[in-house]
């Protein structure tokens, strides 16, 4: 009813009379009034709501979209090898998975009919991921020693994508290298130990399970080709190589050299990894807002889930999305993508040359091995992105999505 329809009907008092009754028209203007505050507090309401949904949850439409601030002008490949060309980079993080190891010939975990858990049924395991448990490999080490002689570093020789790591060094760019492998072709390479953090461990140290008495590879290589369990020679205790299994912690580094690695980087290269296995893939969320991230990888990762308003703050990789303001990746073979950086940078010859000679070397030192290495283009050519990561998590991680 409105303030006028009310007014009408009113009777008109005696003059000089004073009304005992409320004023009508009193009562209809603090309805009104009523009325308008409550359309107000909805209206503020419903901005309050709106603003949620589009700045805490992610979820603006494109008309509500700010201006974006790129780190660079173009966020493309392209665009990224034109700024490193002009600009340069002056402190570079790499993290790696297994992409960056499949086509030395490793194989993936998943991969049908190839994949590591799909030839693993032989062992007859309670689950394939049980070769990596703690507690199994206490109870039963026989499968994973025989799993280990197939994979054994020095049996296969580092991809062009682990050299690029290392020409990176050479030319004094690169800060840390951080890999969820367990295969030490890193190391091949000739990147210097200090460079290099094993997330999930190596067969480079070996360590006693029970007195925690330490051996080199080399006297675990031997144990591990006699066919021999590999026996503590102080106390006769199980000697373990230090791979990160189910139930263990990662190395210490892994939580303390971050935070000196991504101050002031400007570069993170992100290759051959699923960004699934944590909590390695969360080193994505220490590299700072005008930090540059490049994903080279076969598959499209590292990407907000069926839920993007879950990540409020942004900070999964945004390629290819309107809010992007500093990521950019390349779809396809490890290999090819850094054959593609270096070509574009005029680094071709020497990245040829650190491969040639790596696999001279390694000719020499497995003469064994060298009539089946495989060809350059064949190397090019990696095969699967899913992970040969030591699939190795802490306790708490353990029934996350592996790989």
């Amino acid at each position: 009813m409105s303030g006028n329809s009310v007014e009408s009907d009113a009777k008109p008092q005696a003059s000089g009379t004073e009304s005992k009754k409320p004023s009508t028209r009193s009562k209809s203007t603090a309805t009104d009034i009523d009325s308008d505050g409550s359309s107000s507090e909805d209206d503020s309401t419903m901005h309050m709501i709106r603003r949620f949904f589009s700045k805490t949850l992610n979820m603006a439409s494109d008309k509500e979209d700010s201006t974006v601030d790129k780190v660079i002008p173009e966020l493309t490949f392209e665009g990224l090898l034109s700024h490193w060309r002009e600009n340069g980079f002056k402190k570079i993080v790499t993290m790696v998975g297994a992409g960056i190891s499949t086509s030395a010939g490793i194989p993936d975990f998943r991969s049908p009919g190839s994949g590591l858990y799909n030839n693993l049924q032989r062992f007859d395991l309670p689950h394939p991921a049980s070769i990596f448990d703690r507690d199994y490999f206490e109870q039963n080490p026989s499968p994973f020693f025989v799993l280990a002689k197939e994979l054994y570093p020095g049996s296969f020789v580092p991809t062009p994508a682990h050299y690029f790591v290392r020409l990176l060094h050479d030319k004094g760019l690169l800060q840390r290298h951080y890999t969820q492998n367990i295969d030490t072709l890193d190391r091949l390479t000739g990147l210097p130990d200090e460079k290099i953090i094993e997330a999930h461990g190596s067969f480079n140290t070996n360590h006693c399970l029970r007195c925690r008495e330490e051996f080199d590879m080399a006297w675990m290589k031997r144990k591990i080709f006699a066919d021999e369990l590999p026996s503590c020679e102080q106390c006769m205790g199980l000697v373990k190589p230090d791979i990160v299994f189910f139930g263990e912690n990662l190395p210490e580094s892994f939580y303390t050299r971050p935070e000196e690695d991504f101050d002031d980087c400007d570069l993170l290269i992100i290759m051959g990894t699923s960004l699934e296995v944590q909590p390695f893939a969360s080193l994505i969320h220490r590299a700072g807002p005008r930090c540059i991230r490049l994903l080279i990888n076969r598959d499209a990762v590292g990407r907000s889930s069926f839920a993007p308003w879950l990540d409020a703050s942004e900070r999964s990789l945004l390629y290819g999305k309107s809010k992007n303001t500093r990521d950019v990746a390349f779809l396809g073979d490890c290999d090819a993508g850094v054959l593609a950086v270096a070509t574009a940078l005029g680094w071709e010859n020497e990245l040829q040359q650190l491969v040639t000679s790596g696999r001279e070397e390694h000719a020499l030192a497995n003469p064994l091995n060298s009539d089946n290495e495989t060809t350059d283009s064949e190397q090019v050519d990696s095969g699967h992105e899913e992970d040969f990561e030591s699939e190795s998590l802490t306790a708490s991680s353990k029934d996350s999505n592996y790989g």
